[in-house]
């Protein structure tokens, strides 16, 4: 049997975080809940972004989670995969333009 360090059934257990710093959870939980709040963005924007920043942090219970929020809030696939692609786009520009440090250190060294 394979294990992996991330069960899907641990998502739902997400609350008992604040089980001994209830204080903390309830500050946590509450800004949470204030960010995710209708305003200048739609819910469904900010599922959308919250997707893609899943994505780009690579957090399997937060993909789950938006996943499943996006689709509840009207999103389709493309739309969501569209979202994902923009994470990577980002990430991976971040990526290449960081290769600027590995150059100016390798001219350095090459003196």
């Amino acid at each position: 049997m394979t294990t992996s360090y991330y069960e899907p059934q641990d998502l739902e257990r997400f609350a008992e975080i604040g089980k001994d710093a209830p204080e903390l959870a309830r500050k946590f939980f509450d800004y949470y809940g204030a960010v995710f709040a209708e305003g200048e963005l739609t819910g469904r924007e900010k599922a959308l972004i919250a997707l893609a920043v899943a994505h780009a942090i690579q957090c399997p219970y937060c993909i789950d989670a938006y996943t499943t929020s996006c689709l509840e809030k009207g999103s389709n696939l493309g739309e969501m995969t569209e979202a994902v692609h923009v994470a990577n786009a980002i990430r991976g520009g971040a990526s290449l333009v960081h290769g600027i440090q590995m150059r100016k250190a390798a001219e350095k060294l090459s003196l």
